[in-house]
């Protein structure tokens, strides 16, 4: 089955922790530090496939996670980086973050490879925290966490002309007859459930790529049947072929039918009816001979410098060459860059942002001080030594808190808690 769209989620690799331990050789009898640092957590790297068209692989599988980093060891030993995941998706396939919508990466243009989550760093060993005062440091870094995020994948499929319109008014079979696609065609509605692409080749004339967008309803930019699963294939192309039924039947108006379709594109995506668009009225072989009233109608409607009217029958080829050496030379003459949605949201922003903390005034006037960054700070220093205590003030100080604590009136001498800890407060 065609999948066009898929919601993961992806967890990057933690960095390995800092190790902890003192040379123990035997004619070395004061040893110094020699904890080795962690290992680099895995990225997750979502990288362009050629060969693959659909996001079926993520269908079934929600979760892909990166390997962890290896512990720093004793004897200076640097603990293995963790394996990178690289997750294979089709040209053109969007990744947004799925709680907010925003766009994280497009991988289409020139983009083939991007890390989209980023390991954490190794924690550093404790022969770093070595110092002339402080020689046996009895701490190490842990690693930095992993970083998980529910993301939401979109092929949005790439090719230069759209061929839109109602169910059952002859797309297929125009994609079939002019291009090498094969798709499915019957005699009844929503036999397209997927975009087919097919590309077409003109002698003496530049060809191009053409996309059968499934049969569109009204109600569709609301999201009415299938209506957004295929509206957002669109979006990338450049002309859009407008089929319609001229010979009516099915007994719809095919006036009413162009309207209807462009209310929903506009509906949708404004940008949409800023593309050049071009009226394929099909089904001209079964329309009597002499007459050619409805095609008159729709010409008088529609027809402008902007937007030809070609009667064309996709079934006897009548009027296919006038139509696709037209569109040919539409797109010959338009601006070639490809349409490539710009990045909304790092996720990075999200996980390495500055955590919040709070300051209040205890019942016995000390300030208590908390927050997650503290709490942890506070697990992996040894603030008992001279070393790690000035390293837990430089925190303090790089975080904006002792700022605040002295706008909240701290005077020398008063008393800082922090998660069971308490500090006498000097300037």
């Amino acid at each position: 089955m065609f999948a066009d769209r898929a919601k993961i989620i992806i967890k990057s690799g933690k960095g390995g922790n800092g190790h902890v331990s003192f040379r123990r050789e035997k004619y070395v009898p004061n040893g110094g530090p020699d904890g080795g640092d962690g290992g680099r957590g895995g990225d997750i790297i979502f990288q362009v496939d050629e060969g693959i068209n659909t996001l079926s692989d993520y269908r079934y599988k929600r979760k892909f996670a990166a390997k962890g980093g290896e512990d720093g060891g004793k004897r200076n030993c640097h603990g293995r980086d963790g394996e990178d995941l690289i997750l294979k998706v089709p040209a053109g396939t969007v990744i947004k973050d799925a709680e907010s919508g925003r766009v994280i990466a497009d991988m289409s243009g020139g983009n083939h490879r991007q890390i989209i989550l980023k390991g954490g760093r190794g924690g550093l060993g404790n022969q770093h925290y070595a110092t002339a005062t402080m020689q046996a440091p009895k701490y190490a870094k842990p690693g930095q966490e992993a970083m998980e995020l529910e993301v939401l994948l979109e092929l949005k499929v790439i090719a230069d002309v759209g061929l839109v319109g109602f169910p059952n008014v002859g797309k297929s079979t125009l994609l079939s007859r002019v291009t090498n696609a094969q798709p499915k065609i019957a005699n009844y509605h929503f036999t397209t459930l997927s975009p087919n692409l097919g590309v077409v080749d003109l002698e003496g004339s530049k060809g191009f790529v053409i996309a059968d967008i499934p049969g569109l309803i009204e109600g569709a930019s609301e999201g009415v049947g299938l209506g957004h699963e295929f509206l957002r294939h669109i979006e990338r192309t450049r002309v859009m072929i407008h089929m319609v039924d001229a010979a009516s039947t099915e007994g719809r108006d095919p006036i009413a039918d162009i309207y209807a379709i462009n209310r929903e594109l506009d509906s949708y995506n404004l940008d949409l009816m800023k593309k050049p668009q071009v009226i394929a009225a099909n089904k001209i072989d079964a329309i009597y001979q002499d007459d050619n009233e409805i095609l008159q109608r729709i010409k008088d409607e529609f027809e402008s410098e902007t937007m030809r009217v070609f009667p064309i029958s996709a079934v006897s080829g009548q009027g296919l060459k006038e139509l696709l050496y037209y569109v040919s030379d539409l797109l010959e003459h338009m601006e070639d860059e490809p349409i490539v949605y710009e990045q909304e949201f790092d996720p990075a922003l999200r996980f390495f942002k500055e955590e919040p903390y709070t300051i209040e005034r205890a019942d016995d006037a000390a300030f208590v001080v908390e927050g997650p960054k503290i709490e942890k700070m506070l697990g992996y220093t040894n603030i008992e030594s001279e070393k790690g205590f000035l390293f837990f003030q430089k925190f303090l100080k790089e975080q904006g808190i002792l700022k605040d604590l002295e706008e909240r009136g701290i005077q020398d001498g008063d008393t800082v808690r922090m998660y069971g800890h308490e500090f006498d407060y000097y300037k």
